[in-house]
C-alpha cells in the first residue's frame, strides 16, 4: 500500500492527516489527488470565510447554548484551524458558550455528552484516576505517544473537579473546564492549541447524585482524606515536572483549603498558578484601580467589605492590600485594616467562637469590640462600606435594600459594588439592579456577563465592568511561556494588573468603564504579557535570553510587538495553513477586515 493511500485511509479513521483535517472543503484539487481524496468528498473547493459562514449559520440553529457547546466541541476535534477562526471573528459572542457561563451547564452533563465531544479515541487531555496515580509514569508515556514529535505541551490546566465554579464538587466531570479555559488561552493570547494539556484529577466525589448515576465516567468512590489527596496530587505534579520542565501549570478549581496548599507547595518549586487565587485577584484588582481613581475620594477613605471569604475571596483581598501598601504607601496594617470579610456565619472575627480556617485568620478583625454582624445588612451597617466585593456564590446577596444603603452611604463617592460570583445563577446582584438602586452612580464589575442598561430617564446606554479572568490569565500564561521566569512573583502579578488598567482606550475612559472592550483582547493580552516579562526581567527571574535583552533595550513598543509575533491565528488561507502545519506560533498577524464587530448568536 502506498504512503498516499494511507494518509487518506488515516484521515478517515479518526487520525487525520492535519493539512486535509483543517483545510476540509478548502483542499485545492491537487492535494485532494495526492492525498487519494478524488471522488471521495464534494467538488466544491471553498476559501476559509466561505467554511466560517456555514459553520456560524450551524450553529446559530442551534436552540440551546449547551448544544451550541456540543457543536463547538466537535468541531475544535476535527478542524481546529475553523474553529479558532470562528471563535476569534466572534469572541463576544462565543466566549460565553466556550466558557462561563455554558461550561457550567457542560460540566455537570459531562458524562452524558462526552460521547459526543469529539470523534471516539480523540486525545483531549489526560483523566489520572486516584488507583492509577502508581502509574502515571505509564499515564505520560501513553500522552507523549499520542502527540505529534516537537509539540510536548508548554500549558497545561489541572483541576480536581471539587469546586467548579459556585457548583461544588462536580467529580471528573470537571474536566470541561480545563479544556475550556485553555480555548481562552488560545483565543485570547495566542498560545499554541497543539501545545494545551487538560488534565482532571478524577479522585472520586462526594456528590451523591454523580456517584448513582449510571451515566458517570469517573471513579465512584468518595474522596480521599487530606493527607491521601496531598500524596497523590503531589506525586501527579512531581511527575510532571520531571517529564515537562518548562511547562507552565495553572491549578484551577480545587477545593479552598486544598487549592491554598497545593499553591503553597509548588510555587517555588515549579512554574504554576491558580487563577481562583491570583488571577481572579489580578483582574479584579485592575477594574478597581480603575474604580477607586473614579470614586471620588481618597484611596486612603476606602472602606472595603468582602461577602464571601473561600480562596477566591482571600486571593483578591490580600491583592488589593498589596495595591494600596504599593501604589499609595499606606503601610500593611493600615491597609489590611480597611477590610472586613463576611462568611456564612457572619463577620470574621478574633473572638466570634468559632476555629478559623488558617486562609481566613489574616483579614479576622481584632478591633470589633466584641461587636458581631451575623448577616450582610448588620455588616453594611457597622462598616459603612464605600466598596462592596461579593465571592459568595449567594444569588441576589445585594438585595436592593443593601444596595440602596450603599447608595444612601456614599454621597460623596460613588459606590463600588463588585458582584463577582459565576455564574449569572449565582451573582450577587445584576447590573440593571446594581444601577437603578444607585441612582446610576454606581462604579460596576461582575464576574459573569450582564447586559446593557438603558437609563429610562435619559435613555444613556451604560456598558457593565466584566471582571473576567480572561483579561489576565491567558497574558499571564504567554509571558510564562516567552520567558520562562523560574516562578511567578506576587509583583509580577500586580503588573499585569497594573497594565490593565492602564490598557484603557480614551473612549473607554471617557465612558467610564473599568475594563476594556473584550474586542480588543488579544490586543490587550499583547500589552500584559510585555509588563509581565519585563517584571520578570527586573526580578531576574527570566530565564529566555532573547527576552531579557528585549527588555533591557529599553523599548516597550518592541518588545509589546515581539509578543504579538509570538502570538499563535489559526491561517487566513490554505497555503498559509500547509506552511504552517504543524501549528507554531509564527503565523501573520490577522488582517483589520476579520476584525469586526461580533456576529449574533
Amino acid at each position: 500500500m502506498d504512503s498516499g493511500t494511507s494518509s487518506a485511509r488515516r484521515s478517515r479513521s479518526g487520525s487525520p492527516d492535519p493539512i486535509a483535517s483543517n483545510a476540509g472543503t478548502a483542499l485545492p484539487y491537487a492535494t485532494r489527488s495526492a492525498l487519494h481524496l478524488k471522488g471521495l468528498v464534494p467538488s466544491g473547493v471553498e476559501d476559509f470565510s466561505v467554511q466560517e459562514q456555514r459553520a456560524l449559520e450551524q450553529l446559530n440553529m442551534k436552540s440551546t447554548n449547551l448544544e451550541k457547546y456540543i457543536f463547538l466541541s466537535w468541531l475544535r476535534t476535527t478542524n481546529i484551524n475553523l474553529f479558532y477562526r470562528l471563535v476569534l471573528h466572534n469572541l463576544k459572542a462565543i466566549a460565553p458558550v466556550i466558557y462561563t457561563p455554558t461550561v457550567g451547564q457542560a460540566c455537570q452533563e459531562y458524562s452524558h455528552i462526552y460521547p459526543f465531544l469529539a470523534p471516539p479515541n480523540n486525545v483531549d487531555g489526560l483523566y489520572i484516576p486516584l488507583p492509577e496515580v502508581e502509574n502515571i509514569d505509564e499515564i505520560i508515556g501513553n500522552y507523549r505517544e499520542s502527540i505529534k514529535e516537537g509539540d510536548e505541551p508548554e500549558i497545561t490546566v489541572i483541576t480536581d473537579g471539587s469546586r467548579i465554579l459556585g457548583l461544588g464538587d462536580l467529580g471528573m466531570n470537571g474536566m470541561g473546564i480545563p479544556v475550556g479555559k485553555l480555548q481562552l488561552y488560545v483565543a485570547a493570547a495566542g498560545l499554541n492549541p497543539d501545545r494545551c494539556l487538560p488534565i482532571v484529577l478524577d479522585f472520586g466525589t462526594d456528590t451523591d447524585k454523580y456517584l448513582e448515576d449510571p451515566l458517570y465516567l469517573g471513579i465512584r468512590q468518595h474522596r480521599p482524606s487530606d493527607e491521601a489527596f496531598y500524596a497523590a496530587a503531589n506525586s501527579v505534579i512531581g511527575a510532571l515536572h520531571r517529564a515537562f520542565p518548562n511547562m507552565f501549570i495553572q491549578f484551577e478549581d480545587f477545593s479552598t483549603e486544598h487549592a491554598f496548599g497545593l499553591l503553597e507547595h509548588w510555587r517555588h518549586r515549579a512554574l504554576c498558578f491558580n487563577d481562583d487565587i491570583q488571577g481572579t485577584g489580578c483582574v479584579i484588582l485592575g477594574g478597581f484601580i480603575s474604580a477607586v481613581e473614579q470614586a471620588g475620594i481618597p484611596p486612603r477613605d476606602q472602606r472595603i467589605l468582602f461577602v464571601g471569604a473561600g480562596s477566591a475571596g482571600v486571593g483578591v483581598a490580600k491583592q488589593l492590600v498589596d495595591y494600596f501598601v504599593v501604589a499609595h504607601g499606606i503601610p500593611e496594617n493600615e491597609a489590611r485594616a480597611m477590610f472586613w470579610m463576611v462568611d456564612s456565619r457572619g463577620m470574621i472575627t478574633t473572638d466570634r467562637g468559632d476555629r478559623l480556617a488558617q486562609h481566613k485568620v489574616y483579614f479576622a478583625r481584632e478591633d470589633n469590640a466584641s461587636t458581631q454582624c451575623t448577616t450582610i445588612e448588620e455588616a453594611v451597617e457597622y462598616v459603612r462600606p464605600t466598596a462592596l466585593i461579593g465571592l459568595s456564590t449567594i444569588y441576589k446577596a445585594f438585595s436592593e435594600k443593601i444596595l440602596v444603603r450603599m447608595n444612601e452611604i456614599n454621597q460623596k463617592a460613588r459606590p463600588i459594588v463588585f458582584p463577582l460570583s459565576n455564574p449569572e445563577t449565582k451573582a450577587e446582584c445584576s447590573f440593571e439592579e446594581a444601577m437603578r438602586c444607585t441612582n446610576n452612580r454606581v462604579l460596576f464589575a461582575s464576574g459573569t456577563a450582564f447586559p446593557e442598561y438603558t437609563a429610562p430617564e435619559t435613555g444613556r446606554v451604560y456598558v457593565p465592568g466584566q471582571g473576567n479572568n480572561m483579561y489576565v490569565f491567558p497574558a499571564i500564561g504567554l509571558g510564562a511561556v516567552l520567558c520562562k521566569p523560574t516562578c511567578i512573583t506576587d509583583t509580577m502579578i500586580y503588573a499585569v494588573s497594573k497594565a490593565l488598567a492602564a490598557s484603557l482606550n480614551a473612549q473607554e475612559r471617557a465612558d467610564g468603564e473599568l475594563y476594556p472592550r473584550i474586542e480588543r483582547i488579544r490586543e490587550v493580552s499583547a500589552e500584559l504579557a510585555a509588563a509581565f516579562i519585563q517584571q520578570a526581567v527586573r526580578e531576574d527571574l527570566a530565564n529566555d535570553r532573547m527576552w531579557v535583552d528585549l527588555v533591557k533595550a529599553s523599548d516597550t513598543d518592541k518588545l509589546v510587538s515581539e509578543v504579538r509575533r509570538f502570538m499563535w491565528l489559526p491561517a487566513e488561507t490554505f497555503e498559509q495553513l500547509r506552511q504552517c502545519c504543524p501549528h507554531t506560533h509564527h503565523h501573520p498577524v490577522m488582517p483589520h477586515s476579520h476584525a469586526e464587530g461580533p456576529s449574533k448568536l
